[in-house]
């Protein structure tokens, strides 16, 4: 699932925001988070950096005597700089973001994202059952679930699709079954190949 609106909480609560799975694939307003944090391992860049936009008045909050590493008022007073930081997977980020920009930013990158989902989300519910998709509503862009008739045929779709150079596509270990990731990385065309052996399959299997 993906949440494509915010929550309200009650007045005098922060809300507070694990992005990481969609940071950098579509435009979010920033200023009703008054903490907003994300891996960027998922879309921008390597594993080993954190992204953290903070409003200032939170940064008062932090206790005294946190250790530097979990202290984000002392990390902002550094500018990230306690000690020394993933220097080439910072840089790596950067190139990911200049390269986002590239493709009309926020927007653009939504876009894509939107076209990749809708491609594997049709296919799955113009199968006609054979392919059984989780979320009703809110369905992730970012990570398509699904479900074939049996666990033999998902076996089989795996590894089927290996052959075809299409990898991981094994689903995650609380729902099993299929999952077809889809971050910024995945070009369209990739997208396009995998409904293509979607249909395929089915045609053979079904």
């Amino acid at each position: 699932m993906e949440y494509f609106a915010e929550p309200v909480p009650p007045a005098g609560v922060p809300l507070i925001c694990d992005a990481s799975s969609d940071f950098v694939s579509r435009p979010i307003d920033v200023s009703k988070y008054a903490m907003l944090y994300a891996g960027a391992q998922k879309n921008a860049g390597p594993a080993g950096v954190v992204v953290c936009i903070i409003r200032d008045d939170m940064l008062e909050k932090v206790p005294a005597n946190l250790p530097n590493l979990l202290d984000y008022k002392a990390l902002a007073e550094e500018n990230s700089l306690l000690n020394t930081p993933p220097c080439w997977s910072i840089y790596i980020v950067g190139l990911v973001l200049k390269w986002a920009k590239g493709l009309g930013g926020l927007e653009g990158i939504a876009k894509r994202n939107q076209t990749k989902a809708g491609l594997v989300y049709k296919a799955i519910d113009e199968s006609g059952g054979f392919y059984k998709g989780h979320a009703k509503s809110d369905r992730s862009v970012m990570n398509v679930p699904f479900r074939l008739p049996n666990e033999q045929l998902e076996e089989q779709f795996a590894s089927e699709a290996k052959k075809r150079d299409m990898i991981r596509l094994k689903g995650h270990r609380s729902v099993g079954g299929m999952r077809a990731s889809l971050y910024n990385a995945l070009p369209v065309e990739a997208a396009q190949e995998l409904v293509k052996f979607m249909k395929e399959f089915q045609q053979k299997n079904g």
